[in-house]
């Protein structure tokens, strides 16, 4: 094993640990958040919260994070967030915490997300060969896929031998690892490449880098714009979740379907590691989302937690597979010192329905799906008598639809042949001197 990947795993053991311990806070906060407020606008406000200033801040923070060592961005990133949850710590001792405190922590720490994201994924071109970038990438997906299956009974267990402020102290304690790590390794620099020379100037200029640089490849932009779509469906999904299930079962069951949907990432994360996939990545993205989909069909469609188990398994273990083949097919196609601004302009793009995705979920739910399939309500006669009626299946009605969506959108997809032949586009592009034009010459 060479050094950078030794690097890599080190780093990826301490980013690994210190999202645990931020997944056992977040669950902690959002049942205390809903239960305190019992409005899913409410709640789904700490969703937006949570991803808009990244969703805003990420051309200039791709832009900083080329600029910079990326070990040391990952490294202020991770302080700031730190710093957040102490503050939340504070407020909670204190007996001071409300639901819109929730609000800024959630915006400061996204903030710092919008730093350490590009910054973890660029450093990981540089410290790990090219034949494993996919690894790579599974295993960051693996990370995420532990903190999934472990935290929602972790931390119900924890909130009733510790409290909330015992589960942000550990939390805590996990930052603390995360940046230690970060003070004992070392990043290489990148090679600079043509790209990156003809883009050199202002930082407005080289945040809008990433956009230009998309703009000529339509295969990765039209990949973009699938995820933004699907992304959409998902960020409601996610932000809705909770309630659905509150409403028909318990919290200690919710921490069950969540740790099965845990087991689910947990192994499609090891298939991404050791799977390389078909010879075109790109189907893998296509089909995993159309199979992702179709499990939050049958997840609205039913008041039976076992089978929103099901349906959470099959889609947990379907995203690690279409981000990881995502994944390999962004770092072999972006030249690894311009990736910070790239892959910054990608998550903006991918992720910027989201915000209308959480500022549409709580209405939605509470004003229009849910009155309608209550007792007495427009549909509750029709389809109440295939899903059920009451509280609840207003919310389900939704996931079936944004299912639905998520499907369709992804058909769609496969009829555009620059998406389909995507993993070809940087050698068919090569040799037209891109980067005069790229850089605003």
């Amino acid at each position: 094993m060479g050094k950078g990947m030794r690097t890599f795993l080190l780093v990826w053991s301490g980013e690994s640990v210190s999202l645990l311990g931020s997944s056992l806070t977040s669950f902690a906060l959002g049942i205390w958040a809903y239960q305190n407020s019992g409005s899913v606008t409410q709640f789904a406000l700490i969703s937006l919260f949570a991803v808009l200033p990244a969703l805003l801040l990420s051309p200039v923070a791709g832009a900083l994070v080329d600029r910079f060592d990326r070990r040391q961005v990952m490294f202020w990133a991770d302080l700031g967030a730190g710093l957040t949850t102490l503050a939340i710590a504070a407020l909670y001792a204190a007996g001071l915490l409300q639901v819109w405190h929730l609000y800024i922590t959630a915006a400061v720490s996204a903030t710092c997300g919008a730093f350490q994201w590009p910054a973890f994924s660029a450093a990981s071109t540089v410290l790990v060969p090219k034949e494993q970038f996919g690894r790579a990438s599974g295993l960051r997906q693996l990370g995420q896929a532990l903190a999934q299956l472990v935290s929602p009974l972790l931390a119900g267990f924890l909130l009733v031998a510790v409290g909330l402020q015992g589960v942000i102290v550990i939390d805590l304690a996990t930052f603390a690892f995360a940046l230690l790590v970060l003070i004992l390794v070392r990043f290489p620099r990148p090679e600079e490449s043509a790209e990156s020379k003809a883009a050199k100037g202002s930082l407005v200029s080289e945040a809008v880098f990433g956009w230009r640089y998309l703009v000529m490849r339509t295969g990765l932009l039209a990949m973009l714009f699938l995820f933004s779509a699907t992304n959409f469906a998902l960020a409601m999904v996610s932000t809705l979740f909770t309630p659905l299930m509150l409403s028909i079962t318990t919290p200690d069951r919710l921490g069950m379907v969540m740790t099965v949907g845990g087991v689910g990432m947990l192994l499609g994360s090891l298939a991404a590691s050791m799977w390389r996939g078909p010879k075109r990545r790109i189907y893998t993205v296509l089909v995993g989302e159309v199979v992702a989909g179709l499990a939050i069909i049958a997840g609205g469609s039913t008041t039976s937690v076992g089978w929103i188990m099901g349906a959470a398994f099959v889609a947990f273990f379907v995203i690690p597979l279409i981000n990881g083949s995502s994944e390999a097919i962004w770092q072999a196609q972006i030249p690894a010192d311009i990736q910070g601004r790239v892959f910054a302009m990608r998550n903006a793009i991918a992720m910027s329905m989201s915000p209308l995705a959480f500022l549409l979920a709580g209405p939605l739910a509470d004003r229009i799906f849910e009155p309608i399939m209550l007792p007495g309500g427009a549909l509750a006669g029709s389809l109440g008598a295939i899903i059920g009626s009451g509280p609840g299946r207003g919310i389900g009605l939704l996931f079936i639809v944004l299912g639905a969506l998520a499907v369709v959108v992804a058909l769609v997809a496969c009829l555009y042949p620059p998406l389909i032949q995507v993993e070809e586009e940087r050698s068919e592009i090569a040799g037209a001197k891109p980067a005069a034009v790229l850089a605003g010459d």
